[in-house]
């Protein structure tokens, strides 16, 4: 197989693989509202229960120690609501907010 061959094979594999993982649903782990709703207590439930249950999503550490994670339960219409928990630097979720749909 000569280079140029062989280049053409990565670039083809490459565009394929990038139509394969594109979606249309945001980044963020989805998972149903009420299953969310129900599992995680804002000041008891811990980081690893929460991983336990739901894997790993979309999330952002601050200096602070403190973290923000990102789960989505459809909404209808390929939209999504988001839950977002904020765990504190000892790993227990501190606070929780849901973000309806179409809302900023």
């Amino acid at each position: 197989m000569t280079i140029r061959s062989l280049a053409g094979a990565l670039v083809l594999s490459l565009t394929v693989a990038a139509c394969a993982t594109q979606s249309a649903a945001p980044p963020g782990t989805q998972v149903a509202a009420e299953r969310l709703q129900q599992t995680v207590v804002a000041g008891r439930t811990t980081k690893a229960e929460v991983l336990a249950a739901f894997g790993p999503t979309r999330s952002i550490r601050f200096d602070s120690g403190y973290e923000a994670w990102v789960y989505q339960s459809p909404a209808g219409g390929g939209r999504f609501t988001e839950f977002v928990l904020l765990i504190d630097p000892q790993g227990v979720v501190s606070k929780t907010r849901t973000r309806a749909p179409g809302t900023l």
